[in-house]
């Protein structure tokens, strides 16, 4: 029996209690897998590509620490490339044409 099982668990009824919770285990890892996906990459994955960077970018989120902190510097300090708004010109008001004198 491994030392870290032995350390862990006190009887053999432990182990195979923790054995029947592994794919539990796994399927809870992989559902916040997908909410991770869902709350973070993709948002991302859009304010990449709107700011004309590749949107693969995004991707570096998954790095743990400092991929999500890199990302930020990198849109921050990046030219974005879209083309921006047109300003709309004030026209003033056309007055009504004045009434015709007799």
């Amino acid at each position: 029996m491994p030392v870290l099982a032995m350390l862990l668990f006190q009887s053999q009824a432990d182990i195979q209690r923790a054995q029947a919770m592994l794919p539990a285990l796994f399927a809870g890892m992989f559902l916040l897998g997908i909410v991770f996906l869902a709350l973070v990459i993709i948002p991302l994955w859009f304010i990449c590509k709107k700011s004309g960077l590749s949107p693969w970018l995004s991707l570096i989120v998954l790095f743990p620490g400092f991929g999500t902190l890199i990302l930020l510097y990198i849109l921050a300090f990046s030219d974005w490339k879209v083309v921006p708004v047109t300003q709309m010109t004030y026209a003033p008001p056309v007055p009504p044409p004045y009434p015709p004198q007799a």
